[in-house]
C-alpha cells in the first residue's frame, strides 16, 4: 500500500512541475484527478473546475467541455472560488516563469 502512495505522489509532483509550464495536458490530468477523486487526490471540484480552467486556457477543448460539466454540479460560490484560485494559480507560475 506504500509503495502505491509513493507512486501517486511522484506521479502528483510530476503533474504539477509540468502543469507550471502551462502544459494543458498535465493541468487537464490534474483536474480529472480532483474530479474524480483518483492520483491520491480527493473528490474537490473547485480545485477540479480550477485545473479544467487552466488546461482550457491552455487550449484543451475536454478541459472546456469538463468544466461545463462540473460547474452543474457547482454553486456560484464554489464557481468564483475556483476561478479565483486559477487566477492565483496563473500570477504565481507567471513570476515563477520571469
Amino acid at each position: 500500500m506504500g509503495n502505491s502512495y509513493k507512486s501517486a505522489a511522484l506521479l502528483t509532483d510530476n503533474r504539477l512541475a509540468i502543469a507550471a509550464m502551462g502544459d494543458a495536458a498535465a493541468l487537464y490530468d490534474l483536474g480529472i484527478a480532483c474530479s474524480s477523486g483518483t492520483g491520491g487526490y480527493d473528490v474537490d471540484l473547485i480545485q477540479a473546475h480550477k485545473w479544467f480552467n487552466l488546461a482550457a486556457l491552455s487550449g484543451s477543448v475536454e478541459a472546456q467541455e469538463c468544466r461545463a460539466e462540473i460547474a452543474d454540479e457547482m454553486t456560484a460560490r464554489e464557481i468564483a472560488e475556483a476561478q479565483r484560485q486559477a487566477r492565483a494559480w496563473l500570477a504565481l507560475n507567471q513570476r515563477r516563469a520571469a
